[in-house]
């Protein structure tokens, strides 16, 4: 989301001038693994993680692991995310469920992330499910984080976690900290951005200075994902890293999502 008018490799080196510590990306596909490896290697930062491919676009599809009837093309996207994700040494994989409800949903999505956790190439990467705001997202199948844990309680497999985004939190459920609290140890990936708007954390209905401090406390020391929309300047938005960088995560406040 940040910098995205620029090639995916020139993102990443973008990042790395303004600061940043890690990165995250959401589909990556149209750019070579190897190009963005250059400039992973260039910067010094690590790519934290990336998503499944979102089906046909122009169908409206916003990931297809819990769409029925599009099992086999869900199983051919995680291939290529881990595969991908292999190629750039991420640790998370973001398994997206798509659009859909319903039993026939909720099957196709355990039998998707199953097939996601006990995958050969998987190698150690965390797969991770998320829940998005009803209001951004109304036909998504993860609507909300009791969903999520309910999912992670029923499969039960270590390497399943919920990528928890601050924003969609607060669109739905309020405060994200009581929820970090609660449910930290099933949480692999943070992300923030301002509530309701989606801008940058330093405005909106959210103190950032006060739930990163919270983050912290709780003894979250992974880099946190700055998944909001900048308009058309990134850099004119990022004065939120000096002054929240003390309070987010002992000094790690930062990864962030080009697309």
């Amino acid at each position: 989301m940040l910098w995205a008018d620029r090639p995916l490799p020139d993102a990443i080196r973008a990042a790395a001038a303004a600061g940043f510590d890690a990165v995250e990306c959401h589909w990556p596909y149209d750019t070579a693994p190897a190009d963005v490896r250059v400039a992973l290697d260039e910067t010094g930062l690590r790519m934290v993680g990336l998503n499944t491919a979102r089906g046909d676009v122009a169908a409206d599809e916003f990931g297809l692991s819990a769409v029925p009837g599009r099992q086999v093309a869900a199983r051919a996207a995680v291939d290529q995310a881990l595969d991908y994700a292999a190629a750039l040494g991420a640790r998370h994989v973001h398994v997206m469920a798509g659009n859909a409800n319903g039993p026939d949903a909720e099957a196709a999505f355990l039998a998707t992330l199953s097939y996601a956790c006990d995958h050969p190439a998987r190698d150690g990467r965390a797969i991770l499910i998320e829940p998005l705001n009803r209001v951004d997202a109304p036909e998504y199948f993860l609507r909300d984080t009791a969903q999520a844990e309910a999912i992670l309680d029923r499969l039960a497999h270590p390497a399943l976690r919920i990528m928890l985004d601050c924003y969609h939190v607060g669109r739905t459920e309020g405060d994200p900290l009581p929820v970090l609290s609660r449910l930290l140890p099933k949480v692999g990936h943070i992300q923030f951005a301002a509530v309701p708007d989606r801008g940058p954390p330093d405005h909106g209905d959210l103190d950032y200075g006060r739930v990163f401090k919270g983050i912290a406390a709780l003894g979250w020391t992974a880099p946190l994902g700055a998944e909001y929309r900048p308009g058309p300047d990134t850099d004119a938005t990022l004065g939120w890293m000096a002054a929240f960088r003390d309070d987010a995560c002992h000094g790690h406040p930062q990864s962030r999502t080009p697309r």
